[in-house]
């Protein structure tokens, strides 16, 4: 038996090594096998590369839309703190005065777009901005003399003070302190400030007589609103300004008074007693023409208003001792009109007195509860009227 060197001994195959049987690796498959292993180590590095370089473009994308939006915003709060600040902080001097009246339960937005169509403020919606940031002032109903072109501050003040413009009514029948009393309710005037102002002589009717300071029935009727700083003179001007215009269209003029015998003052003064007297409107015509009758028959009027305007009351019972002052304006005591007219006198009186219905009356006395009078001739049926007055319950 041979030993381990010798492999013919061996009575079996000699068995191959596990590789045995394939073929040997050829150096030059090895050689091609790690070329072609080589371009996909040299790829990685690359997509690496783009991938960042996509990840990188999408960031600066998503930078500039940020950027973009972000000042786009920008821009539109910088706009509109711009516009804000123009339109709460009015460019320019403060324009024309104007009034803005409030009525009672008016909204807040109503008022703001009185405010804004009256040229105080230039846009309602930056001013409701304002009121979101500062709150919004309440309003009180009345009138605002404000101005044009005036700063939210400013209207926001103006607001919160309450009315500044002050209404007097003037009605038919008042006489001249009862206005002055009304104006006295107004801050920094007094009743007698404004009766000095009307007595001065600096403003005159153009139916005023020569020499005469007085002007009794000569301030037009109707509402005036008075605007802060009013003088009392401004005031008296503005009322004895309306009233000749509406004398004048009531067709007062030298002329026509002069077809009555009458001068315009006297027809003004015949006017004023048939107001107080006729009251309603229905009886003023007969009432003028029962004026002009007393007069033409050199009668006394005997008219109670002027006797109570000789005492300084308006209306009620005359006394058998109010008959007895001794005063020009006494027409039981005294004949023809009174030296002034008694009171302020309407449209309808003036045309009244202007234009008298023809009739031969001389008396006149309520006879109904609803203001009709009756008109007559003769004392006897004056004195039946009476009697017809009494029955029926009236004075």
């Amino acid at each position: 038996m041979n030993g381990p060197e010798g492999e013919g001994d061996l009575p079996w195959p000699r068995p191959e090594a596990e590789d045995h049987g394939r073929p040997p690796p050829d150096p030059a498959d090895d050689a091609a096998g790690n070329e072609a292993s080589e371009p996909a180590h040299r790829e990685e590095p690359e997509e690496r590369h783009e991938r960042r370089a996509r990840r990188h473009a999408q960031v600066r994308r998503r930078r500039r839309i940020v950027a973009l939006v972000g000042g786009a915003v920008l821009v539109v709060i910088l706009g509109f703190v711009l516009w804000y600040e123009l339109e709460s902080n009015a460019l320019g001097p403060p324009g024309k005065q104007v009034v803005v009246t409030v009525k009672p339960g008016e909204s807040t937005d109503s008022v703001i777009s009185a405010l804004s169509a009256k040229g105080v403020i230039g846009s309602s919606l930056a001013f409701q901005v304002s009121n979101f940031f500062h709150g919004t002032p309440t309003v009180q109903p009345g009138s605002y003399a404000m101005h044009q072109n005036q700063t939210f501050a400013e209207v926001r003040a103006l607001l919160a003070a309450g009315p500044n413009i002050y209404p007097v009514d003037v009605r038919p029948g008042n006489t001249l302190s009862e206005v002055a009393t009304q104006v006295s309710a107004i801050p920094g005037h007094t009743a007698s400030s404004f009766e000095k102002a009307a007595s001065s002589g600096a403003v005159h009717s153009i139916f005023s007589p020569p020499g005469s300071d007085n002007l009794e029935g000569m301030l037009g009727i109707g509402q005036y609103l008075v605007l802060p700083g009013e003088t009392d003179l401004t005031i008296v001007q503005d009322m004895v300004t309306r009233f000749d215009r509406y004398a004048q269209g009531a067709g007062l003029s030298t002329a026509s008074a002069a077809a009555l015998g009458m001068t315009p003052y006297q027809v003004i003064t015949v006017a004023s007693i048939t107001e107080k007297e006729g009251y309603y409107t229905f009886n003023m015509p007969k009432v003028a023409r029962v004026i002009y009758n007393r007069l033409a028959n050199e009668m006394p009027l005997q008219m109670d208003s002027t006797v109570l305007y000789a005492i300084g009351q308006d209306g009620g019972p005359v006394t058998s001792q109010d008959l007895k002052i001794e005063s020009p304006y006494n027409t039981y005591l005294n004949k023809g009109l009174t030296p002034t007219p008694i009171c302020m006198p309407s449209v309808t009186a003036l045309k009244s007195a202007l234009n008298p219905p023809a009739g031969a009356w001389l008396y006149f006395t309520l006879v109904q509860k609803n203001g009709v009078m009756a008109f007559s001739d003769t004392f006897a049926e004056q004195q039946a009227n009476e009697n017809l007055a009494k029955s029926r319950g009236l004075p």
